[in-house]
């Protein structure tokens, strides 16, 4: 029987896996329901989404869901414990680096003018209020990191409930897992490719609670003008991040956690290393020529990282 699917969703790829194959229904079910409550809320490219109604309110507040608002208050936290290095506040940078439409159609299409990059508003003119928000006008948010760790977390603990085994839930370079998990733990390939095979360069470690996430420059690029961009958005400077590090992976207790770190890194650049050492989170950061340093416990080689 099936014991690991995958799918594709919001651009990329997913994947569920369970210890119990005859439990992958009851997971699926559970999965399908948090990934979709996620996309209607959340999805920058959807006309219908909560997001949407938020970013063309023109500076009036506006309702929202509680699955919103708990995704933006998440967005926000993180800010803050970054000092602003990951900023939903970017949404406007990405438009205008072209990223205004699902991946494969801003590859696919014409590529635009180069727009001079403009900083991004900061995360402190936000005005969330219980379920209601209100934006300046002309500020855009775009909670793609946030919301895709935070649905991880959320899908995976109720795949996990919902099946009565154990569960692994990744998207993209999201993972988290929950319940007893298999013999010799979760065996993860950590790459520059999050769609790499097992033999391209890269390291298999092993987890078994918490979540993981690899935040890269490789994958989500595409040529704005005669420039090569990416997605990962410096806030002071609104253009793509990316002087040191091209892929950092951390390991947190919860996906939500793992990915904030992991974008921080890359947007702060040099002396990365060294704050993720002080927070004691594992990572794997991997210069842009190639140099991979771990800190933190993260292992050198094939064992488990630790917690």
């Amino acid at each position: 029987m099936e014991r690991r699917r995958d799918f594709p969703i919001w651009g990329m790829t997913g994947c569920l896996v369970v210890t119990d194959a005859r439990r992958m229904n009851a997971a699926w079910c559970a999965l399908q329901d948090e990934v979709t409550a996620m996309g209607k809320a959340c999805d920058r490219f959807r006309s219908d989404s909560e997001l949407s109604r938020v970013n063309g309110a023109c500076g009036r507040p506006v309702e929202v869901s509680p699955l919103f608002a708990e995704t933006l208050g998440r967005a926000l936290a993180v800010a803050r414990a970054t000092g602003g290095l990951v900023d939903p506040t970017v949404g406007g940078a990405l438009i205008s680096a072209g990223y205004d439409r699902d991946l494969a159609e801003v590859r696919g299409g014409a590529s635009r003018p180069y727009v001079v990059p403009r900083p991004a508003a900061g995360w402190p003119v936000v005005e969330l209020h219980e379920r209601v928000v209100r934006l300046p006008r002309g500020v855009s948010l775009d909670l793609g990191a946030t919301a895709k760790a935070l649905a991880v977390d959320r899908a995976v603990a109720r795949a996990a409930s919902a099946a009565g085994c154990g569960v692994l839930v990744g998207l993209g370079g999201d993972i988290a897992v929950s319940g007893p998990a298999p013999s010799g733990g979760w065996r993860i390939r950590v790459t520059d490719d999050h769609g790499a095979g097992p033999d391209e360069p890269g390291q298999t470690v092993v987890i078994t609670d918490g979540g993981l996430a690899t935040s890269s420059l490789t994958v989500r690029h595409w040529r704005h003008g005669d420039r090569r961009w990416h997605h990962i958005i410096d806030p002071s400077t609104g253009a793509p991040a990316g002087t040191w590090w091209r892929t950092v992976s951390v390991a947190a207790g919860s996906c939500l956690d793992a990915n904030a770190a992991s974008t921080a890194a890359l947007v702060e650049g040099r002396g990365a290393d060294r704050r993720l050492a002080e927070q004691a989170l594992p990572a794997r950061l991997v210069r842009l020529d190639g140099t991979v340093l771990t800190v933190a416990g993260w292992p050198s080689a094939e064992v488990t990282v630790p917690r």
